[in-house]
């Protein structure tokens, strides 16, 4: 249960970490490693009870949009100022670094059954990690766009216009 909490803390601090790289407002970095955290919470908190890493990631994702547009209407931000830093530390940089390293072994081997093992390993992490990366990509956006449209119906544009003559 320790570990879990300090994989939370640390995705908070990556997020933040993040979100300075992005020269995003002061006001706005405790609630991003909040975000950070509470998405690195749900992720591994799922990993830790069976659930797969891709709908873990989904999920984690899915909260740090939600929470993202709560956020955006109390720090006077847009919302992706909030859920792009959550989410970075979400992304799967180890299976990208291992598909990598199979793809540099598989030029270097000549042995038949080293090479499709090596090769199954490399699409079998490439995989990983492009199911994690559309599982972030989709849980960050589904939220925003959901409420996008309920906001924009009390939006001026929205309203009819009278026509005066």
């Amino acid at each position: 249960m320790l570990e879990l909490l300090l994989k939370g803390f640390w995705s908070g601090i990556a997020a933040v970490g993040f979100a300075i790289l992005f020269n995003v407002p002061k006001r706005t970095l405790f609630p991003i490693g909040a975000l950070g955290a509470i998405g690195g919470l749900v992720k591994f908190g799922l990993m830790y009870f069976g659930v797969g890493i891709v709908f873990s990631s989904f999920v984690g994702a899915t909260v740090v949009g939600i929470i993202s547009i709560q956020m955006a209407h109390l720090k006077n931000s847009p919302p992706l100022v909030f859920s792009i830093p959550g989410v970075i530390p979400m992304v799967p940089g180890a299976f990208a670094y291992r598909m990598m390293l199979g793809l540099i072994a598989l030029i270097q081997l000549e042995d038949s059954d080293t090479y499709i093992q090596t090769l199954i390993d490399m699409v079998n992490n490439g995989a990983k990690m492009s199911f994690i990366l559309m599982s972030l990509a989709i849980g960050v956006s589904m939220p925003m766009l959901i409420t996008r449209k309920e906001s924009i119906k009390r939006s001026k544009f929205n309203k009819e216009k009278k026509v005066t003559v």
